[in-house]
């Protein structure tokens, strides 16, 4: 008898030669992504799939794209990226600042343009934590006088 293959547990999983690449980390709340960036053809690759099959919104790829364009470099880079943690749009903020750090390794005079567009900076607002006797993390029970 032989065993049947499950298709739906099988993933296509695309393995890229990133020698000669640049590392970079991106942090954005509670998303971590490494961030290998090197010359190529503007191929974006999120956990082993493309950008556009990871990240369903399309806003999300725009700013994924942000600092290419701010530098003028559309199709002149491969990135391949690992990202755990967090959500879709905190793991595209540390996409982000991963790819920024990445280029400025590659170019250190795109620094002064991507500080300008403020993607060399990390983005420290995180969640912040519910408080004993409020309802949420500011807001209070409501106050009855009957």
């Amino acid at each position: 008898m032989e065993p049947q293959l499950n298709t739906k547990s099988i993933v296509n999983k695309i393995k890229l030669d990133f020698k000669e690449s640049k590392y970079a980390t991106g942090r954005r709340k509670k998303s971590i992504a490494r961030v290998w960036l090197k010359k190529g053809s503007g191929y974006i690759y999120v956990n082993g799939k493309k950008m556009i099959n990871y990240f369903n919104k399309p806003n999300l790829h725009i700013a994924i794209c942000r600092p290419f364009t701010a530098t003028k470099r559309e199709n002149e880079f491969d990135v391949k990226c690992t990202v755990k943690g967090g959500g879709f749009t905190g793991q595209a903020g540390a996409i982000i600042l991963g790819i920024s750090r990445a280029l400025v390794e590659f170019e250190p005079d795109l620094k002064t343009i991507l500080k300008k567009e403020k993607f060399t900076t990390r983005d420290s607002r995180a969640v912040e934590r519910k408080k004993y006797g409020h309802r949420k993390a500011r807001r209070s029970y409501q106050f009855s006088k009957r």
